[in-house]
């Protein structure tokens, strides 16, 4: 299946892009699984991806991490934000 996962603010910094579609085939597709596959692929985000306070929305609307995917949804991944 292909989905787009679109990365913010710190995330895509680290990332060095905005976005990506990704090819990916999972038995279980789940939010969940899908942050613990970019983790593999990017062990310096590791610790971040597979369980760190990221804000996930599929299709614009917030996600938990047993979120079942769908071959063409929209992913993205919101890293917390503080500020004053």
């Amino acid at each position: 299946m292909k989905i787009t996962v679109r990365y913010f603010a710190l995330l895509r910094e680290r990332m060095g892009r905005e976005s990506e579609v990704l090819t990916w085939d999972d038995a279980e597709p789940t939010v969940g699984r899908l942050r613990g596959h970019l983790a593999d692929r990017d062990p310096a985000l590791a610790a971040f991806l597979r369980g760190g306070p990221l804000l996930v929305a599929v299709n614009r609307e917030y996600a938990a991490a047993d979120a079942v995917l769908h071959d063409g949804d929209e992913v993205a991944l919101f890293p917390p934000v503080s500020g004053g």
